[in-house]
């Protein structure tokens, strides 16, 4: 189609139009070749420009500068938009501006890519939270397939109403893990029932359990980084209230 656009558009012109300096070579055919490697390099430096864009906005965020990734993800899925429903990193900025409803809306495109992700379901919860409050929130939580990572089901659980907070961590110690391994666990639980107890409004546990998955659980992973934002505002709240 576009092709055959471009094709008759430049025979038209050359048929129409008076031309005294075109060269001889040019023919409706060469300028369409012209045309599609024009429009070939102008996808390719998009497509370019938005991973560049893409990596600074998570730099950004990981330095505390959480409105900064916003303005670069959004660059980055509106010069890529194939990236828009993968976008999870954006939906956890969009959380921490205040954003909730555009969180609530990326997590819900991530669900069309990734359904078997517990986490995902967690953070449209807690954009949920927010607006409606957690009995809502829970009620209405995303359906999840089987996400093996220990524990979270427990995890999931919880924020669905099924299960008390010590089952979360009783489930991230069960079993024989290698020190590694629960390492990771216990992040995750941490991670996310300091989440949980905020959202319900409960900052004394939030901080106990947000603090202990920064300071005492590091993992090498992009949601480390999350914890360690986190336990970093609330710190800066800690010392305003001084």
């Amino acid at each position: 189609m576009i092709r055959t656009t471009l094709l008759t558009l430049a025979a038209l012109l050359l048929t129409t139009l008076p031309c005294p300096g075109l060269p001889a070579q040019e023919t409706p055919e060469s300028l369409l070749l012209k045309a599609t490697e024009a429009r070939r390099e102008a996808q390719s430096l998009s497509l370019r420009a938005a991973a560049a864009f893409d990596r600074r906005g998570g730099e950004h965020f990981i330095a505390g500068r959480v409105k900064e990734s916003v303005a670069d993800f959004d660059m980055a899925v509106k010069l890529d938009p194939n990236r828009e429903p993968w976008h999870w990193r954006r939906g956890i900025s969009y959380y921490y501006v205040g954003e909730f409803e555009k969180g609530r809306k990326q997590f819900e495109g991530y669900q069309t890519v990734d359904s078997s992700d517990v986490e995902n379901a967690t953070w449209r919860y807690l954009c949920m939270a927010k607006t409606v409050g957690t009995a809502a929130a829970s009620k209405a939580i995303l359906k999840i397939g089987d996400d093996r990572r220990v524990p979270m089901r427990q995890i999931y659980d919880l924020y669905a109403g099924k299960l008390k907070p010590e089952e979360v961590l009783k489930a991230a110690r069960a079993g024989k893990p290698s020190p590694p391994a629960l390492n990771m666990r216990l992040f995750y639980a941490h991670l996310y029932l300091g989440l949980y107890y905020e959202a319900a409004g409960k900052e004394e546990l939030a901080r106990k359990h947000l603090y202990k998955a920064a300071d005492d659980h590091r993992i090498g992973h992009y949601m480390w980084d999350v914890a360690h934002v986190h336990a970093n505002i609330l710190r800066s709240k800690e010392k305003k209230k001084k």
